[in-house]
This record gives C-alpha cells, sequence and structure tokens, in this order.
C-alpha cells in the first residue's frame, strides 16, 4: 500500500509551500478513502511518494488516468494567500491504494 503525491514542477513553489500542498493531498485523500484500505496503508507504515509533473495539463492527464483505473484523487487548488493567484491547482494526491495498481499509473514519473 501507498500514496502518490503529484506537484507541479513550473509554479517553482518554494520548499515549504510544496509541502504544505503536498499535506493537504495526502490528507484529502485519506478523507475520501475506504476505511479498510487506510487502516491496511497505516499498517505497512503509511508510504508517501512525491513526484513531479512539468504543467497543469500532465497533471490532470494523471488524475484523469488515476480516476479511470478506480484510484481516490485530490485535486488542490490554492487559496492564493501567498506564492500563487488564487484558484492555482498545484498538486494531486492518489491513494492510498495497492503498490501495484499506482504504479501502473505513475510508474514513468521521477521523484520532486
Amino acid at each position: 500500500m501507498k500514496q502518490v503525491i503529484l506537484i507541479r514542477k513550473d509554479l517553482k513553489l518554494p520548499t515549504g509551500k510544496a509541502i504544505s500542498q503536498g499535506a493537504h493531498a495526502s490528507v484529502e485523500c485519506v478523507l475520501r478513502s475506504d476505511k479498510d484500505k487506510v487502516k491496511a496503508w497505516r499498517e505497512e507504515g503509511m508510504a508517501k511518494i512525491v513526484l513531479k509533473v512539468s504543467d497543469l495539463k500532465e497533471l490532470q492527464k494523471y488524475n484523469q488516468l488515476a480516476k479511470d483505473n478506480g484510484l481516490v484523487t485530490a485535486l488542490i487548488t490554492d487559496a492564493g494567500r501567498t506564492a500563487v493567484e488564487p484558484g492555482t491547482v498545484t498538486c494531486l494526491g492518489i491513494g492510498p491504494d495497492k503498490e501495484e495498481k499506482i504504479d501502473k499509473i505513475i510508474r514513468d514519473l521521477k521523484l520532486y
């Protein structure tokens, strides 16, 4: 079991902003997920992998691929109080779910 967070590189988010946006994605995915999957993921150590995508178009592509494969997703839109304009989509959370299901979608992405 694992969860992945995809963050847009084109926004050049400050480190703290990227971390907080990734945390929003992680929490939102957990809140949307099946309780049994969350329990299994917690028992296995709650693995989270942070990956990079080039831009909004690529982020949206992975969001749709994940949904098409039955995975829980959370697309995060920023309020715009600090580093980006209001309504900017910053990142995407996927899972937690079985590694094989998630890896099928994100296998070509690189670490953030």
